[in-house]
């Protein structure tokens, strides 16, 4: 969708903006040697080109659990409230990443003491930039991170710092969700507004890239790898696990999150069965948090269901990481290890995340290639007349949509809402929630109380 509606709205300009060159013929020529690899447009070459990384980011220290906690939870593409409510955000977010912080502490500590997503993230960087110089496209590559260092804001203080020219921003998350790569999109575009280098510079966003053929195979490849493993390949079941979000983000919000991963899965087995690997196979949602309904199967019922069938060898696959991080080293190969064997699952497996993969790294440098004809800048006649950060159509529309409705759309789960409910652990949620919302109305009337003893909440005092 993205390259056919820009090449369709691109077309339609008499000729390149640089070159003079009638936009087709340079269009053609800049993407003729795309199958060797090989971009040979001097303008591009003239150009100083950069590629911003975008991921989540983790805590490097057990230090860190608490602030990063913190951060995450006060963005409000991860936890929505009410419109009259949203004063409360900061302070619930501090309140939440308190009381998370122990438990979460100790993941990280079984894991070495913090998350190994900057390293990678890093090495990932240095070898996307190692193969763009081997495909004739110099660029310098920077890592942008939503919720600790290397912040975005840091990263963007470099590409000013280089001069870059044309930026090609690529999130790390193989499918669009709004609560990932729409929330650093959104943070991207907030921080371009404000700055009239930045509105100048061209760009243009990759918005997800779970289709290309790099990734398949690359997918594909691994998990062929692992099965090998197993005293009997053909009987394992390939156990795809995703990072879930919110139900209502997707049937309310028009995240294309849950339609992407599906489609992504039937590519990836679309893929080994060309390789003669006929291996029944399954998908759920895992990292769920909070008491609204997110989406379903989640990973532990799955599991526990498929013990429950007679299951004996499972595979896991990780398929929305790029990269090992806690929900990969301790909830998959620690907690969900564990309950697939007490489950009756005999023999478990585990396919790694991609990291540096070369296939997938190539195939990322490609990705980078086939988008510098679309890069564009913001119209810069005054702030209203400033266009979307995103010129590819469905994401800004996307984010747009997501806007207006969230105004009017209520919980996911009603929190004003009683009575039966499907399940004890949502029940209890909406408890909770309520619970949390009566403390932090009564101290913010007050000025005083528990939260405030804690430093919770210093700004009203």
């Amino acid at each position: 969708m993205f390259q056919a509606h820009i090449k369709e709205k691109t077309m339609h300009r008499d000729v390149h903006l640089h070159t003079g060159i009638p936009m087709y013929e340079f269009l053609c020529c800049t993407l003729a040697k795309e199958s060797e690899g090989v971009v040979e447009s001097l303008n591009y070459k003239k150009e100083n080109v950069g590629v911003l990384l975008l991921n989540l980011g983790g805590p490097e220290t057990l230090e860190d659990v608490q602030p990063f906690l913190y951060n995450l939870f006060a963005d409000p593409d991860i936890i929505r409230l009410p419109r009259l409510l949203r004063f409360l955000q900061q302070p619930l977010a501090k309140f939440i990443s308190m009381m998370r912080a122990p438990k979460s502490m100790e993941g990280y500590a079984s894991i070495g003491g913090g998350s190994p997503l900057r390293r990678i993230t890093e090495e990932q960087a240095n070898a996307l930039r190692t193969a763009l110089e081997e495909k004739n496209m110099p660029a310098k590559v920077y890592v942008g991170m939503r919720y600790w260092h290397p912040f975005t804001e840091e990263a963007i203080r470099k590409i000013k710092k280089d001069r870059i020219s044309k930026l090609v921003v690529l999130p790390l998350y193989p499918q669009f969700s709004i609560s990932t790569s729409g929330s650093s999109l959104r943070l991207l575009e907030e921080i371009f507004r404000e700055d009239e280098y930045l509105v100048n510079m061209h760009h243009t966003v990759i918005p997800s890239w779970y289709q290309r053929e790099g990734y398949v195979k690359s997918m594909a490849t691994l998990i062929q790898s692992e099965l090998e493993t197993f005293q009997k390949p053909r009987e394992v079941m390939i156990f795809f696990s995703a990072h879930g979000v919110p139900r209502a983000y997707v049937e309310e919000a028009g995240d294309p999150y849950k339609d992407e991963m599906e489609h992504c899965v039937r590519l990836i087995m679309t893929e080994l069965r060309l390789r003669g690997i006929p291996n029944d196979h399954t998908l759920a949602y895992q990292s769920r948090v909070g008491p609204v309904e997110w989406l379903k199967p989640y990973t532990d019922d799955t599991i526990r269901e498929l013990g429950r069938r007679g299951v004996k060898n499972l595979l896991a696959v990780p398929i929305s990481f790029v990269s090992e991080h806690i929900e990969t080293l301790e909830e998959i190969d620690v907690e969900y290890r564990e309950l697939a064997l007490e489950s009756g699952i005999r023999n478990w497996g585990r396919v790694p995340a991609l990291g540096c993969e070369e296939t997938f790294i190539r195939d990322l440098a490609d990705a980078v290639i086939e988008a510098l004809p679309y890069v564009g800048a913001m119209a810069v006649s005054n702030l209203e007349a400033r266009q979307s950060l995103i010129p590819l159509g469905s994401v800004g529309e996307l984010l747009a949509t997501y806007d207006t409705q969230r105004r009017e759309l209520p919980p996911p789960v009603p929190v004003w809402e009683w009575g039966w409910t499907k399940s004890a652990e949502t029940w209890n949620g909406r408890a909770a929630m309520l619970a949390v919302l009566a403390l932090l109305l009564l101290e913010v009337s007050t000025g005083q109380g528990i939260l405030h003893q804690m430093g919770i909440l210093p700004l009203f005092h």
